[in-house]
């Protein structure tokens, strides 16, 4: 009988893969140098990004099904030779000068690793840490928001010493070799297995632990209202904080007269707060339930929206903003654990993939809904006011899901 691997190592070869994977969130500090280099428009750069999130979602749908059939070393293995090739292709894209590639490269390619290395870990470590499901989703989620504080100035520094082909080349066989020796020991737990000392308790979650006695497979969740009302709530929960995310720096410049200066700077902690939000209001939920978490989260988005709309002190603004990137990874580093809780451990990474098509969408509809309203009415406080009913409209379906999750 072979050793049972250590859980906590396991939690570092997920938040490795993570932290590889959420480079991608620092994609806009590479837009000035191809654009200095290349002539494209900084529109017609940013949309790769686009494209990379929109099939992130749409191949974690396909490959959440994948790792529970193949196990998650397969998984991170296809995850590490998509997103190492697409970002080292990059490079050869912005050298050929080549916009339609650098889409295929980064976008669809890198995309595709993307969305096979975010599911590839949370599942397994759900398992791994049945007593502690939010903390362990937190951690690995949390490597996701944390990953461009770490990428940033690698990169800023490569590209001042070898070129911004180079440093994708480097990034490219970095990051490749990083997820590969990861999902080297990413494995499930031996079927039936518990931490030493873990006692049963009947106190997380607010509502019936789960819908069947085996849990539902990834086909059976969908056809249940459960699924969509929890697809629904991240789906808006993404589509307010992706919007803010994509235009915080002039955000705050119209709206509270800040500096570039200061506004760069914010942009930098915002990332921080993502990330401590995902492993705070993911740990949380672990004592108070999902379900009430997920209502708070939306709360508590509504109310730092409100006052996002009346603020005119930079400083405030700031604050506030840093709120909302909280709530807005709780949304991501919640959602596996209710999963969980909800339809059961059979097949948890496969409903996770599907879900986050929500993702998908939202990462078109957020962006473009605040443009565009944003060219329509010349501002920003009629975007707030549509972002503060759609937190509302969340806040009502995670109400309706609480009472049928308590319903006999």
């Amino acid at each position: 009988m072979s050793k049972v691997k250590n859980r906590w190592l396991i939690a570092l070869a997920g938040v490795s893969v993570h932290l590889s994977i959420g480079s991608a969130y620092a994609w806009s500090i590479y837009t000035k140098p191809i654009n200095e280099l290349t002539g494209w428009s900084q529109t017609s750069i940013s949309f790769a990004f686009s494209i990379a999130i929109f099939c992130l979602g749409i191949s974690a749908a396909f490959m959440g099904k994948f790792v529970e059939h193949y196990g998650p070393k397969t998984t991170g293995t296809v995850a590490s030779i998509f997103f190492g090739a697409g970002i080292a292709l990059t490079g050869v894209a912005i050298q050929v000068q080549s916009l339609p590639l650098l889409y295929v490269t980064y976008g669809l390619i890198g995309g595709i690793g993307l969305g096979s290395g975010y599911v590839t870990p949370v599942s397994t470590m759900i398992r791994w840490f049945p007593d502690k499901r939010g903390l362990a989703t937190g951690l690995a989620i949390m490597g996701f928001g944390f990953a461009s504080l770490i990428t940033s100035p690698i990169a800023q520094f490569l590209m001042g010493k070898v070129g911004i082909s180079n440093t994708f080349y480097v990034l490219g066989a970095m990051y490749f070799c990083v997820m590969f020796l990861a999902s080297r020991y990413l494995e499930k737990p031996p079927v039936g297995w518990k931490p030493e000392g873990m006692v049963e308790e009947q106190k997380p979650f607010d509502g019936q632990k789960i819908e069947a006695s085996e849990g539902l497979t990834a086909n059976e969740a969908i056809r249940t209202q459960k699924f969509w009302m929890l697809w629904i709530m991240l789906f808006l929960n993404i589509t307010c904080g992706i919007g803010i995310v994509s235009a915080a720096s002039p955000m705050a410049q119209e709206m509270t007269g800040m500096s570039d200066q200061m506004a760069a700077a914010m942009v930098g902690i915002m990332g921080i707060f993502n990330g401590l939000g995902r492993l705070f209001w993911a740990t949380i939920s672990d004592k108070f339930g999902r379900p009430k978490v997920y209502s708070t989260i939306f709360v508590v988005n509504a109310l730092a929206l409100t006052a996002l709309y009346f603020s005119s002190s930079a400083i405030f603004f700031a604050a506030l903003v840093c709120i909302i990137m909280t709530c807005y990874g709780a949304g991501f580093s919640i959602i596996p654990a209710y999963i969980g809780d909800v339809f059961g451990m059979k097949e948890v990474g496969a409903i996770h993939g599907y879900i986050l098509t929500a993702w998908a969408a939202a990462g078109v509809v957020g962006p473009v809904l605040l443009s565009t309203v944003k060219q329509m009415t010349d501002g920003y406080t009629t975007t707030l006011l549509i972002f503060i009913v759609l937190s509302g409209i969340a806040f009502t379906v995670s109400l309706i899901m609480r009472r049928k999750l308590n319903q006999k």
